[in-house]
C-alpha cells in the first residue's frame, strides 16, 4: 500500500456533488481506500479566468495501484462524471490529479509527480496542509507546511442552507 494525496476541483453543474461523487467513485475500486478528506474550498479560476469559479478538495487515498494504474482510473472517473477536455484550464465537471504518490518522483510524458504546479496554487496547497502538514514534498525536500503560503487565501466553502444536510 502507498499513500497517495489527490487534488480534486470542478466548476460545472453541483460542484459539491460532483466532488462527491468523485470522491464516492474513486473509493469504489477495491485498490483504492479513501484515508482523508480536507474542507472543500471555493477558489478563482487560474489561466483562463472566464468561467465560474472552482470548489476544491485534497484526498489522502491508500492504494495498491502503480502510479499510471491511479492516472487511468481518475481519467475513467473524469470521463464517468461527463469531464470534457475542450479548453486547457477551462471549465469542468471534476478535474482529478495525483499531487503525491509516496515518496515518489515520476516523470514520464503521461504523468509527473509531485505535481509540477502544485506549491504555486492555493487551492492545492492550503487543502493539502489541512491534512497532510508533516507529510514531505519529495523534490523540496520540505514538509507541506513549510511550503504553503500562508500569505495565500482561499475560501473555505459554505454549502447553501436550502439543504439541511449540507449544512454544518
Amino acid at each position: 500500500m502507498v499513500e497517495v494525496y489527490l487534488g480534486l476541483g470542478g466548476n460545472i453543474g453541483d460542484r459539491e456533488q460532483q466532488l462527491r461523487a468523485a470522491i464516492e467513485h474513486l473509493n469504489a475500486y477495491k485498490e483504492i481506500e479513501v484515508i482523508s478528506i480536507s474542507p472543500i474550498y471555493e477558489t478563482k479560476p487560474v489561466g483562463y479566468v472566464e468561467q465560474p469559479d472552482f470548489l476544491n478538495v485534497c484526498v489522502c487515498i491508500e492504494t495498491t495501484l502503480k502510479p499510471h494504474d491511479l492516472l487511468a482510473i481518475g481519467l475513467a472517473v473524469e470521463a464517468e462524471l461527463h469531464r470534457v477536455r475542450d479548453v486547457r484550464w477551462g471549465p469542468r465537471t471534476i478535474d482529478i490529479d495525483i499531487l503525491l504518490y509516496g515518496d515518489d518522483v515520476i516523470e514520464t510524458s503521461q504523468l509527473v509527480v509531485p505535481h509540477p504546479r502544485m506549491t504555486e496554487r492555493a487551492f492545492v496547497m492550503i487543502p493539502l496542509n489541512d491534512i497532510a502538514p508533516d507529510v514531505v514534498e519529495p523534490r523540496s525536500g520540505k514538509k507541506i507546511s513549510q511550503l504553503v503560503n500562508t500569505d495565500d487565501t482561499v475560501v473555505r466553502y459554505k454549502p447553501s442552507c436550502d439543504e439541511p444536510d449540507r449544512c454544518e
